[in-house]
């Protein structure tokens, strides 16, 4: 409940998640231009870096595989890594944050040799990313909401935005955009609330949202959350499942779809129900907690995963942590360094 006219970390994630595809269809128009730009400095060095810290990164990471199918070598490093051990070789950079002035960003703007090729990707006109760099600005203002909600589906789509002008089509993408569904299932969510721990998985684009589902819940439900590739699950983390550990799955409408449920199966011989936000346009996996949504591809399957993924979690969370939204120990804007 709101304190005088201070809102709760709750209401504050709620009023993100109102507008989010509002801003992400403004977002897509009006950053045209320097989209177009990026799209051909990453054509000419055939080459690009996605960096970012938190989720931004995991927005990246979804993007990664995105900028590949278009023909661009893409790779998604955590920031602070890069600083560490950079990659060699002419590219051209996207530099993501919601607010444009994390440590690990100012660091890299401050120690950069020089700044052409280096983009920027924010919500934040007055940033310091926006300032320095010509940068991809979000729609709205800047995130206020504690765990990333709007600012994911903003930078997912501002990344759309140059994705299109290497010739990728977003028809779908705006229709998810103009049209979003809204998925509720009280089973799923009650599941949820009374696990002590959560992997999440999938496989191709879709891991990337898995990425970023585990970041927020472990934000928000303050309960481990691990987010594993569905191989790497398989290869010997499978040995942790048991009663309490909650197992989240995106199954995508592709030909991974026959993996992912292979999953869920053996998750099930563990003792362990899996909750399915499952695109695939086949029947539910017997047994196993499942969202059947439209058999989204590309970025739309990833625009409305994360969505609905957001969703659920934040109300599970809402169920464990009396305070949610509202941290203890962390800030919104960071510096690692």
């Amino acid at each position: 409940m709101t304190t005088g006219n201070t809102p709760t970390g709750l209401e504050l994630l709620q009023s993100e998640m109102a507008r989010q595809h509002r801003d992400a269809l403004v977002s897509l128009d009006t950053n045209q231009q320097r989209a177009s730009e990026i799209a051909k400095h990453a054509k000419a060095t055939g080459r690009l870096l996605l960096l970012g810290m938190g989720a931004s990164h995991w927005i990246n990471r979804v993007a990664e595989p995105l900028y590949r199918a278009a023909g661009i070598d893409a790779t998604a490093q955590p920031l602070s890594e890069y600083l560490r051990a950079p990659i060699a070789g002419k590219q051209t950079v996207i530099l993501t944050s919601q607010s444009g002035g994390s440590g690990e960003i100012i660091r890299y703007l401050d120690t950069a040799e020089s700044t052409d090729g280096i983009f920027g990707l924010t919500l934040d006109p007055l940033s310091p990313l926006a300032d320095r760099v010509p940068s991809l600005i979000g729609a709205g203002e800047v995130e206020k909401g504690f765990a990333a909600t709007r600012s994911l589906l903003l930078s997912l789509a501002m990344h759309g935005a140059v994705l299109a002008c290497l010739g990728q089509p977003l028809d779908d993408l705006k229709a998810y955009l103009n049209a979003p569904s809204k998925y509720e299932d009280a089973a799923v969510v009650s599941h949820l609330s009374e696990s002590d721990c959560v992997i999440l998985s999938s496989r191709g684009v879709l891991q990337g949202v898995a990425d970023a589902g585990s970041l927020y819940f472990m934000e928000l439900a303050r309960i481990p959350a691990f987010s594993l590739e569905g191989g790497q699950f398989r290869h010997g983390p499978f040995e942790m499942l048991r009663k309490g550990i909650g197992v989240v799955l995106l199954c995508p409408s592709d030909n991974d779809s026959e993996s992912v449920r292979r999953l869920a199966e053996e998750c099930l011989a563990a003792d362990v129900t899996p909750v399915i936000f499952d695109m695939s346009g086949k029947d539910a996996v017997p047994e196993t907690l499942t969202i059947s949504m439209p058999p989204y591809t590309g970025i739309t399957a990833a625009a409305a995963g994360l969505v609905a993924m957001q969703e659920t979690l934040l109300k599970a969370a809402t169920a464990m942590v009396p305070d949610v939204g509202t941290p203890i120990r962390s800030t919104k804007v960071t510096d690692g360094e």
